[in-house]
């Protein structure tokens, strides 16, 4: 089968690799017709993990199924399914208590709960940017989807990741209706999460960013671009909230945030929000940290560390959730949603592309270059 493989920083190729295949009774094996880059993969991308050359990327993953173990019971040859990026067993502890980002049971590293589909430090699962993926305990992984999902493949597609994680960045912030709510980052989980803040119908929604495409996305749905190249991003929430802060915010930036003028600050979003959120407000952080980064300029962070504003998020009592998320918790209920026309996550889509073209989905992705927010790729050649 054709694959995209990493071959070193900023260095992608497609190539020819063995075949996907059923290994164990529980397996399903899913032809890919759609598969998402996705700022994570980026990490990988840049080098500043240890994933391994000659491996495949691809976490975000759609398609139909076209070989199923014998002891599979529930997903059946033909259907079309969404995987989410969790690869969970569904029995462990965790599992059965719906924490599925952190099953115990698929990564091999002891040191390490929840594994995923081609993440570095996430077990030995390949991803499936490529045209064929298994899919272990299929029975439990696979989301089957609507008929119509064959049709808007870009929206059922963002189920896998971003559409859920941005779902819970407001779950672990706690956003409810008529809240005030400031998000950090405008890039794709971002914008998820100014779509799931909206669905919860929170009343003022500030997206802070300095990418005028991506801020025009978020003002499309009714939130309040903030351009931190502009001014303070604090200021101007604190302004918005008369003085009082957000009730709630959403970290989706991660630890390779940069002030305006380029420089990297992995504690930057995190002490932004201490000031821009209310006293005993809550924050959700689903961007991306790791507990070591060798290329980090920051010496703290070489080790996993920042320097957390720690005594002002005490002395304001504010609450903090963090981690992956749990796909399975909420991609059946965003399904449903997407289904009765409430959700349309496409709407961030830029360009959609073959598998050959993905070398340069990635130059450009990475490059946050105008106009480049959500890439998608077709394996399978359909568009």
């Amino acid at each position: 089968m054709k694959a995209l493989v990493y071959d070193g920083p900023r260095r992608v190729s497609v190539k020819d690799v063995p075949d996907a295949r059923v290994e164990r009774p529980t397996d399903v094996l899913v032809k890919i017709t759609a598969t998402n880059i996705c700022g994570s993969d980026l990490h990988m991308y840049e080098g500043r993990t240890d994933f391994d050359t000659g491996r495949i990327f691809g976490h975000e993953n759609l398609g139909e199924v076209i070989a199923v173990g014998s002891g599979v019971d529930r997903v059946r040859v033909g259907d079309l399914v969404c995987l989410p990026f969790n690869v969970s067993c569904g029995f462990c502890r965790n599992c059965e208590k719906g924490l599925t980002a952190f099953c115990l049971s698929t990564n091999p590293d002891p040191r390490m709960a929840g594994a995923a589909y081609g993440f570095a430090g996430m077990g030995p699962w390949e991803g499936g940017q490529a045209e064929l993926l298994r899919v272990p305990y299929g029975d439990h992984n696979c989301l089957v989807l609507p008929e119509e999902a064959r049709e808007k493949q870009t929206d059922y597609v963002m189920l896998s990741d971003i559409f859920p994680t941005g779902w819970h960045s407001t779950e672990l912030a706690r956003v409810q209706p008529g809240d005030t709510v400031v998000i950090y980052g405008a890039g794709p989980v971002g914008c998820m999460a100014a779509l799931s803040a909206t669905l919860k119908s929170a009343g003022k929604i500030m997206v802070v960013d300095r990418h005028p495409d991506r801020l025009a996305l978020v003002e499309q749905i009714g939130a309040i671009p903030v351009d931190d190249s502009q001014g303070s991003p604090v200021d101007r929430v604190l302004e918005e909230t008369g003085g009082l802060g957000a009730d709630c915010g959403c970290e989706c930036v991660g630890y390779q945030a940069h002030d305006p003028q380029g420089n990297e600050h992995p504690n930057l979003t995190l002490n932004n929000l201490v000031q821009s959120v209310k006293a005993t407000g809550t924050i959700g952080v689903v961007g991306i940290f790791v507990p070591q980064d060798p290329g980090s300029p920051d010496t703290l962070y070489k080790e996993g560390e920042v320097a957390f504003d720690y005594g002002m998020f005490w002395m304001k009592g504010q609450g903090m959730g963090t981690g992956q998320c749990n796909v399975k918790a909420y991609n059946r209920q965003l399904c449903t949603l997407i289904e009765a026309g409430k959700a349309e996550p496409s709407w961030i889509v830029s360009h959609e592309l073959t598998l050959d073209q993905a070398s340069d989905g990635y130059e450009h992705f990475d490059a946050r270059d105008n106009g480049w927010t959500k890439v998608v790729l077709h394996p399978d050649g359909s568009r």
